[in-house]
């Protein structure tokens, strides 16, 4: 595969990272796999690392995620000159959840923004997910789901695979059937951290974070979905938001939360907890909850 530069860019998880799973099966032999963060490594470390050849490998990829904060003039120049002449057995990927990176970043390769799905791609997506299964779902139990469930297809589609696992094939999913497995079986992940944070309580938040370091998540695991609310925050792209999760958004924007100053802890605590060891992994997430609630108001 000649060598290309992409720029994959936006909120939607899932499809993004299909377009990136899409672009590792043109490899073969499976390209040899190197992932960056913008903003920890050293950008002058990546270009060089993306310059000099594999000794052991026929193929690369470059992952470089956080693309955003590739912003000083001398950064942004070296990749771009990489990018309109990249090595002809590597690939390169700027990978952001923001819909826009530096304009020279983005006009020296080739860009995709992965969007949020609308409401009615929403009803679409779920309900063809089951077809494809064999599965009927009835139009109460796909409210149901999108109630319940964040909107990414990411999230949707584990969502439907676990109702998959437990329900009968022989007949249709029903809305009271997706309440009793999405929530009683549900288990806490980043967006069910950010309703006690939008609601300004700091036990609660404190307590599922905990819970959400115990069961094995990482920080790097939580920190991105709670950017991606505060995103949507910040954006007001929650208003379409079935009523359940845009009750959370409504309590965060009522209590005057500042999205801009909560986004930019986040991406300090993720460069600082990528850096520090496991046993000061939950000090550091606890001051990072903290700290979330000191800034929420402008």
């Amino acid at each position: 595969m000649k060598g290309r530069s992409y720029i994959y860019l936006g909120p939607e998880f899932g499809r993004k990272q299909d377009a990136i799973t899409a672009l590792k099966k043109n490899f073969n032999p499976p390209a040899e796999e190197n992932i960056y963060y913008a903003g920890e490594d050293s950008p002058g470390e990546i270009v060089s690392a993306l310059q000099n050849g594999s000794l052991f490998a026929s193929s690369r990829i470059f992952l470089v995620k956080q693309a955003e904060n590739i912003k000083k003039k001398d950064e942004v120049n070296a990749f771009a000159a990489y990018m309109q002449n990249p090595q002809d057995d590597t690939v390169l990927v700027l990978i952001s959840d923001e819909t826009r990176i530096d304009k020279t970043l983005e006009g020296s390769g080739t860009k995709e923004v992965f969007y949020e799905m609308f409401e009615n791609q929403k009803t679409s997506w779920v309900a063809g997910f089951f077809r494809r299964e064999g599965w009927t779902i009835t139009p109460d139990a796909i409210n149901a789901v999108l109630e319940l469930v964040p909107n990414n297809t990411e999230a949707l589609s584990q969502a439907c695979n676990n109702l998959m696992l437990f329900l009968d094939k022989t007949k249709p999913i029903s809305a009271a059937e997706v309440e009793t497995w999405l929530s009683h079986s549900k288990q806490e992940d980043a967006f069910s951290l950010f309703a006690p944070l939008a609601a300004g309580d700091l036990s609660k938040s404190i307590e599922i974070m905990r819970s959400l370091l115990a069961s094995g998540e990482t920080p790097q695991s939580i920190i991105p979905g709670l950017s991606w609310c505060y995103r949507r925050l910040r954006d007001k792209g929650y208003q379409q938001s079935p009523p359940l999760q845009r009750k959370n958004y409504d309590n965060a924007a009522n209590r005057g939360v500042s999205a801009e100053k909560c986004l930019a802890l986040l991406a300090k605590y993720d460069v600082a907890t990528r850096s520090s060891g496991s046993p000061f992994q939950q000090i550091l997430m606890d001051r990072l909850i903290l700290k979330l609630q000191e800034s929420n108001h402008e």
